[in-house]
């Protein structure tokens, strides 16, 4: 057996700047690994979070570790042993994922058990924290969308949403405070919130207030995105969320992405499947997972000046499934 990894850095500019309460981006940062094996080849996408957190690990050099032990025969299997969930094996995972099908002359969708290729799927369409004019002009723009995200998370949401309802009344919204909120913040805003008709939250929380939700019982669903990054966060979201976030660049790949899902089912979790700021080949593995979401989010292409070729298909906020993308 002879195998051989690569690995690039890519750099994809974004129409705009995407703020969220924490933090701005100008480009797509990415790292793509490619694994190659008898005439076969594999290929995963991660953002590259270091760059724009400072303390998260330093993803390339976490990628490199690993190298020797890919091109000697390591299995997904045994990926977990070398690398911790995260973007990094996220990459690496999703290219030995790709590789598997390619020699065992299946598609991904096939080795991942679906029993039809992925139908299309609605995405929301996300729109960066700023102030309630500016966001309430973007949502104007994207009012013929089925569904919208805001990111939120700063002094002055209520009249955000405000602004945005009036603006885009027929569309159904989702929210994002990237633990931007105080557990009294959540409990002033969520009347109101059930009022301009918000269908759900994503981590209002910061981690040390989110055992507060314990027994809220929400009209509104909470979705546990940075809590959640596999199936070991599952323990502590009982009792405190309704749905998770699933994303592939935080459960460390496919492999793990679809056991969570199975596992979050089981335990009576709705799904939402999110994506980080990325092309085609990062949103693609998601669509497998997207099949049985209650909420979807791969909007990430639609974010960028220009995605890769060949690339998913998007028509307005649906995502059709294009084969040679990614299996």
């Amino acid at each position: 057996m002879m195998r051989n990894m690569s690995i690039d850095t890519e750099k994809w500019p974004l129409h705009k700047p995407f703020i969220i309460s924490r933090l701005v981006q100008l480009n797509g940062e990415v790292i793509v690994v490619t694994v190659e094996q008898d005439g076969c080849t594999g290929r995963g996408e991660c953002e590259r979070m270091d760059v724009f957190e400072p303390d998260y690990p330093d993803i390339l050099k976490m990628i490199e570790s690993v190298k020797p032990l890919i091109e000697a025969g390591l299995s997904r299997e045994e990926l977990p042993l070398h690398l911790p969930a995260g973007a990094a094996r996220n990459a690496v995972d999703c290219a030995l994922f790709e590789l598997e099908a390619n020699m065992l002359g299946c598609s991904t969708w096939e080795l991942a058990g679906l029993k039809n290729s992925p139908s299309p799927v609605t995405t929301v369409f996300t729109l960066s924290l700023d102030t309630p004019e500016n966001m309430a002009s973007a949502a104007a723009l994207e009012n013929h969308r089925p569904i919208l995200k805001l990111k939120l998370g700063r002094d002055g949401d209520l009249e955000r949403v405000r602004a945005i309802r009036a603006a885009a009344p027929n569309t159904r919204l989702v929210i994002d405070a990237n633990t931007g909120w105080s557990f009294a913040q959540l409990e002033e805003y969520l009347p109101h919130l059930v009022n301009l008709g918000v269908e759900m939250i994503e981590q209002p929380l910061p981690p040390l207030e989110e055992h507060l939700l314990s027994g809220l019982n929400p009209a509104i669903p909470i979705v546990a995105d940075e809590s959640c990054l596999d199936r070991s966060s599952l323990p502590m979201l009982m009792g405190r969320y309704q749905a998770i976030n699933i994303k592939l660049d935080k459960t460390g790949g496919i492999t793990e992405g679809l056991a969570l899902l199975e596992e979050g089912q089981k335990l009576g979790f709705d799904i939402m499947v999110g994506c980080m700021i990325g092309t085609s080949l990062a949103m693609a593995p998601a669509l497998l997972l997207a099949q049985q979401a209650r909420w979807v989010d791969i909007d990430g292409p639609l974010l960028l000046s220009r995605d890769r070729d060949p690339a998913l298909h998007y028509e307005g906020s649906t995502v059709n499934f294009v084969k040679g993308v990614w299996g």
